[in-house]
């Protein structure tokens, strides 16, 4: 089977800018500028665009990409760097970073290992490297959240006398979680990352939105009630933690 997806690759060094990695591609429509944490700049050119114009455009946007880097660098140093050393645990596997012989950057998890193999010639830096790492986690936290936060829901709105319709797991980028107007609640799998009394506290949030859908006194005063006056205290704690940044 033809691969109907082809990109040439080059790099130039654009003052200003600096390194800019250049990617001609098969599938892109127009010129586009991709910066990402622990990555070069990249400009995707269509296979049949003019480069010279490509470049043109760039140096045309300078003061957005140098504006953009500055928030990208503040971002990577936010970040976690997994390499070999690195210790990750959740409540059903750990993480498990290995160089080797090949080509290809392989997940598996198995038996509460999620292991990570990667080609020798690369640095674990990589940004494919890194991006590989976080959506091995993420699909390994999606399982555990599948399995442990819909029970956990139910058995705190039994305790509590609320009553929900659907619970999904998702990946969100701002919230810990949201319920709808029909009291659907959507949660987020890094919930899993928490210590146990702050996803109850999200939990028990997102319940006492199924009868207070705003957050006014009459919600805090719910909520203060079923977690013994501590939701203030709470909200506090979860503010020192990130969605993305783990």
């Amino acid at each position: 089977m033809k691969n109907s997806f082809l990109t040439t690759e080059k790099t130039i060094d654009i003052p200003e800018i600096g390194i800019v990695k250049l990617k001609r591609s098969s599938r892109a429509k127009r010129v586009n500028i991709r910066l990402k944490p622990f990555g070069v700049v990249e400009l995707v050119i269509p296979k049949t665009g003019s480069e010279k114009e490509a470049v043109g455009f760039l140096i045309s946007k300078k003061q957005w990409v140098q504006k953009t880097l500055k928030k990208v660098a503040e971002k990577e140093n936010k970040l976690s760097v997994f390499d070999e050393n690195t210790t990750f645990k959740t409540r059903t596997f750990y993480l498990k970073i290995e160089k080797q012989k090949r080509k290809d950057i392989n997940l598996k998890l198995k038996n509460g290992v999620l292991q990570v193999l990667f080609p020798e010639e690369m640095p674990v830096t990589h940004p494919n490297i890194q991006d590989a790492i976080r959506y091995g986690i993420e699909e390994g936290l999606r399982a555990e959240a599948k399995s442990f936060l819909p029970g956990r829901v139910a058995w705190l709105a039994a305790q509590f006398g609320f009553r929900h319709n659907n619970v999904a797991i998702k990946k969100l980028k701002s919230r810990w979680g949201s319920c709808s107007g029909v009291n659907n609640i959507n949660l987020n799998l890094h919930l899993m990352r928490l210590p146990d009394e702050l996803i109850d506290y999200v939990l028990l949030h997102e319940l006492c939105h199924t009868v207070e859908k705003n957050h006014g006194k009459a919600f805090w005063k719910l909520l203060d009630k079923v977690t013994g006056n501590r939701a203030r205290e709470l909200d506090k704690m979860i503010n020192q933690y990130s969605t993305i940044i783990y």
